[in-house]
């Protein structure tokens, strides 16, 4: 599915949720066909992602609304800047205001706090990577504002890259049998990434041929130490307990990815407001 058939589907299904029936406010006070001018404005710093988006809660609501977005994903915008237009009925405007925002200050969080990692790590060559740590039903929306922030994203879901976890191990009896059996029933395309929580198991994931190895929760000394053995035999991604001041520090170990969950499943939503300021058709 094309990723403007699943935002499609996501607004559908958000808006449904947040209107039902009807806003009862909105019938009770608007007469229905007064017309107006409603501008979404930036109240702090932040990175623009989800501006379309945006604009395709209030046309999925109602066509006939006009929308124009005044900035473009992936800008840094400051406090009054101005984001967005939209002009037409008020009683849609208000109807799709609340889903609009939600959608647009949450993937604009996401992209404000990827881009501060990007910026910490800056000049050291490693990659900052999301993870499946996101809000159910939104992940195409979270993993695309991690994009416009500048990261790359981790698998989108278990279906499309293999990450042998400690359960899986446990399972199948240790990270050998579990890559030897993998080899054996996935094409020779796909990589197999195992993580790994010591230095014991990161010797037994290098003789098992892993194409990528999760370094998870490791201390700083010891994700140096893994770095110095693997040399570049597989790829490293160190993960866990990442936050802004430790990064760098991470970074500097010479890993090549750091994956970090915060992204996501803790993003701070963008202050952003949506302020009707001109009404067209006043009531009578």
């Amino acid at each position: 599915m094309t990723f403007r058939k699943m935002t499609s589907r996501l607004i559908r299904t958000a808006l449904d949720e947040d209107i039902g029936p009807g806003d009862i406010t909105t019938e009770a006070v608007l007469r229905g066909d007064e017309t107006g001018v409603a501008l979404a404005t930036a109240k702090s710093e932040m990175v623009v992602a989800g501006i379309d988006v945006f604009g395709d809660v209030f046309l999925t609501l109602d066509p006939g609304l006009i929308f124009s977005a005044r900035r473009r994903d992936g800008e840094t915008v400051g406090s009054g800047d101005l984001l967005a237009e939209i002009s037409g009925k008020l009683t849609s405007i208000l109807c799709a205001e609340r889903v609009a925002l939600n959608l647009f200050q949450r993937m604009s969080g996401i992209a404000t706090m990827t881009r501060r990692y990007i910026d910490a790590v800056s000049g050291t060559g490693a990659k900052i990577l999301d993870t499946r740590k996101t809000a159910p039903g939104l992940r195409i929306l979270d993993k695309y504002a991690v994009r416009v922030g500048g990261g790359h994203n981790h698998r989108f879901a278990l279906y499309d890259g293999i990450l042998v976890k400690d359960n899986h191990i446990m399972a199948a009896g240790g990270i050998g049998p579990a890559v030897r059996r993998i080899r054996k029933r996935v094409p020779h395309t796909l990589k197999i990434e195992v993580e790994v929580k010591d230095m014991t198991e990161l010797e037994e994931a290098l003789a098992a041929g892993a194409d990528a190895i999760l370094l998870d929760n490791m201390g700083i000394k010891e994700m140096a130490q893994a770095v110095n053995r693997a040399a570049g035999k597989a790829l490293l991604e160190a993960s866990g307990n990442m936050t802004l001041d430790r990064v760098r520090t991470v970074a500097n170990t010479g890993v090549d990815l750091i994956s970090v969950g915060a992204l996501t499943h803790s993003v701070v939503a963008a202050d952003i407001s949506l302020n009707v300021t001109r009404i067209e058709d006043s009531p009578s």
